[in-house]
């Protein structure tokens, strides 16, 4: 059977994660599924290359199913998206090898995490933003994430329940950059364990407030032990961003980020003033 490749992007404040539970609990999965097997005429399954939580948003969720049946492109994107609810979109449709697998195949994942820093609260997009009303420094964050990268034991942010053989990931790359009173944190690895970038951010953001030092990253890397680092940030400000393929596995490249983000980046004004609120 012909193996296709989606690009999906989703809101995911209204949906229970993306992981199918049962017909009665919304997920994208489920909600993926019902769309894609009105399009085939059959029942299809589909698997995606990194699971989100409730409340995680995507903008580059690649996924890939199996289907007897012959469909242009355009109709897994038109026709799915048809049958699709505002806050899921298929953005992209391509044949891709019978070998390839959205989750096994990808060689890094990419997460965005924004922080609405100021101590007044935005009535436009909340579902998207976690506020801090700490003052952040996001050079000393900067400074401390970079303890992060590389290949090492990451027991420190891993959610009590995760279900991984292993806490060793590799970091790839890590940044903080502020957008006016938006602090973005980027951050991409091979995998992610359960929480990991969320207690990333929850313990930067304690760095980033003064509350503790740079070289404290470093010490909670070396004790392994998830009791000592930051709270779990909120679900709302994070972002799968991007899936990295090697160059043959026939999956459009770069990141695609949130729309606003371009838009504020693109103003070009970081202001102390918001920052301060």
């Amino acid at each position: 059977m012909p193996r296709t490749a989606l690009i999906v992007a989703y809101n995911g404040q209204s949906f229970h994660g993306w992981q199918y539970q049962s017909e009665k609990i919304p997920t994208v999965q489920r909600d993926l599924i019902r769309a894609l097997s009105l399009v085939a005429d059959r029942d299809v399954v589909v698997h995606c290359a990194g699971r989100t939580d409730t409340g995680v948003h995507a903008t580059k969720q690649v996924v890939h199913f199996d289907c007897a049946v012959d469909r242009p492109n355009k109709a897994w994107v038109m026709g799915v998206n048809a049958h699709l609810g505002d806050d899921v979109s298929v953005e992209w449709a391509g044949q891709v090898a019978d070998d390839f697998d959205a989750r096994r195949t990808a060689n890094a994942r990419h997460y965005l995490y924004l922080v609405h820093n100021n101590r007044i609260r935005s009535a436009l997009m909340p579902e998207y933003l976690t506020r801090e009303r700490r003052v952040l420094d996001e050079k000393a964050m900067d400074d401390a994430a970079q303890s992060f990268v590389g290949e090492a034991d990451f027991s420190s942010f891993r959610a009590a329940n995760c279900q991984s053989n292993s806490p060793m990931r590799n970091v790839m790359s890590v940044g903080v950059k502020r957008y006016n009173d938006i602090v973005a944190i980027d951050i991409k690895a091979n995998a992610f364990l359960h929480h990991m970038v969320r207690n990333i951010v929850g313990t930067l953001l304690d760095v980033g407030s003064g509350e503790k030092p740079v070289t404290w990253i470093a010490e909670l890397m070396s004790k392994k032990d998830r009791t000592l680092a930051g709270m779990t940030a909120p679900p709302n400000g994070l972002f799968l961003v991007d899936v990295d393929y090697p160059a043959g596995a026939g999956i459009p490249g770069s990141p695609r980020l949130p729309h606003f983000l371009q838009f504020i980046a693109l103003s070009g004004v970081r202001s102390g003033d918001q920052r301060k609120g």
